[in-house]
């Protein structure tokens, strides 16, 4: 898809030069002489890059940057400037411009700079289409969560607020951040904030900034977050916790993209977009009278409400893994497998405190872990406790690569985790009952783990692959996936 690319320059004789030298491929110019012509075709053409004479950054008292940023989201700007007007081109970059390019300026080097953003775009879509499969997997692949990453993936473009709700650590922040990264924001400022974090009398001084003297110990002006988040995405935590006084600024701020700083009476325009997020009721909230309806309907453009982590239970292993990955350099441990034991206990606990509450659990088993396994004991307490006197079973049948497991009584409401073991007070070695040839020391690998539970779904399931997706929570295609990875053989399937 061909680059937009708008010059907009006084200099004919530039422009022509332009026009007549021009080589880059995939490009398409728009060219603008005229001040006075300048609105029509912004108005009427798609821009992705824009390369503008500082004059022409101000028509009829309108900031040309600050409207080009809202209307053409993710467009980059190039202010084109000589020693005269030089300080025009800084103020423009203060207000979201990319940067500058003294003139007299070349051909050449309106080129190179398109060939750099170019460039980034690439790399930006490579990116985004190798992190698709892990954000998937992290954020869970269920028909719950896929239809709401569907959602995510389609608004993620536009500049519309969006409400997240759920339980708290649950992943909203995160969801947040996959938006940002998924939009034509990306390469901009991401910043996050816990509303219910701040004190309530420096809330509005931390949001929208403070003039000096505006409250006593404001000793500079001080810019707020929303102002550190222009051009990007500022990711509102626990929304419902703000302030009446507070509530009323916010609205203003989504009417109209305008903040004032505490002690100031000028207005700034800012480039923002609002990602709100709460694990209160914010309906409840407004009967109480707590929360502006006016703003509720503002933040809910788009409603995204993420389940708890024990109706996402199959993302519990992608979870262990990814955290074992996060945490074992911090903590200087080679972390190279979890017991049995430890990943039941792990699947079977509860989780009140959702993703957040599972980190925090996989941090504290890897600094208690010895040898590079993660035991059942490295587990807090109340973890444990789900592992005692629990026995599951393994399918008989065998898979792709000529390994047989053993099958004792199925169980469906069990959690498909092939594992059986003595209580961990009795300091007994744990044993998997997967395979009579299995040594009471071996420890299962997490892909073992995965494959026999695979297994396990396909025999209770008498292999009907529809029921076997349906019963883990997962499309075809991921279950296609797996078999091949795990080189798990289908009867009638060759080697």
């Amino acid at each position: 898809m061909p680059m937009n690319i708008l010059i907009a320059d006084s200099d004919k004789e530039f422009i022509s030069d332009i026009r007549r030298s021009w080589t880059l491929p995939d490009t398409e110019l728009a060219f603008c002489d005229d001040k006075n012509n300048l609105m029509p075709l912004v108005k009427a053409a798609p821009i992705d890059l824009a390369f503008i004479e500082v004059p022409f950054l101000t028509l009829d008292n309108m900031d040309m940057v600050s409207y080009l940023k809202e209307r053409k989201p993710g467009i980059e700007i190039f202010v084109l400037c000589d020693n005269k007007n030089w300080p025009g081109a800084t103020s423009a970059i203060n207000r979201g411009a990319n940067s500058f390019i003294m003139k007299p300026a070349t051909v050449e080097q309106l080129e190179d700079t398109t060939k750099k953003i170019q460039t980034l775009r690439q790399n930006k879509t490579t990116n985004q289409l190798m992190e698709s499969q892990v954000l998937d997997s992290l954020l869970g692949d269920t028909p719950e969560m896929r239809k709401i990453l569907k959602t995510a993936y389609k608004i993620a473009p536009t500049t519309s607020t969006v409400l997240i709700t759920g339980e708290s650590g649950s992943g909203k922040e995160f969801l947040a951040n996959v938006i940002h990264r998924y939009s034509k924001r990306a390469s901009d400022p991401f910043v996050a904030v816990n509303c219910g974090a701040i004190p309530e009398n420096l809330v509005e001084s931390e949001l929208f900034g403070a003039k000096k003297g505006s409250y006593t110990g404001s000793t500079v002006d001080k810019k707020g977050l929303f102002e550190s988040a222009n051009g990007g995405t500022l990711f509102l935590d626990e929304v419902g916790e703000l302030s009446a006084a507070t509530q009323v600024k916010l609205l203003r701020f989504l009417q109209n993209h305008e903040i004032r700083r505490v002690g100031e009476t000028e207005a700034r325009y800012l480039d923002v977009r609002i990602i709100a997020a709460t694990n209160r009721d914010l309906q409840a909230a407004m009967e109480e009278g707590i929360f502006r309806e006016d703003l509720y309907y503002r933040l809910n453009t788009f409603h995204l409400s993420l389940p708890p982590l024990r109706e996402r239970r199959p993302l519990i292993p992608t979870l262990v893994k990814y955290f074992i990955l996060k945490y074992k350099e911090t903590h200087g441990k080679d972390i190279h497998d979890v017991e049995p034991a430890a990943q039941y206990a792990l699947a079977k606990y509860p989780y009140p405190g959702n993703i957040r509450e599972l980190e925090n659990i996989v941090e504290h088993a890897i600094v208690l872990s010895e040898n590079g396994v993660i035991r059942l004991e490295d587990l807090p307490e109340n973890v444990q406790e789900e592992a005692r006197e629990k026995t599951v079973a393994i399918p008989h049948m065998k898979d792709g690569i000529g390994n047989e497991a053993t099958e004792d009584s199925p169980n469906p409401s069990n959690t498909g985790l092939a594992i059986s073991y003595a209580d961990s007070t009795s300091r007994q070695p744990l044993q998997s009952t997967a395979d009579s040839s299995d040594s009471p020391d071996e420890i299962l690998s997490l892909e073992e783990m995965e494959r026999r539970h695979i297994l396990r779904a396909l025999s209770v399931c008498n292999g009907n692959r529809t029921e076997v997706c349906k019963r883990l929570g997962i499309s075809r295609a991921t279950l296609w996936r797996k078999l091949k990875e795990l080189k798990i053989q289908m009867d009638g399937e060759e080697a």
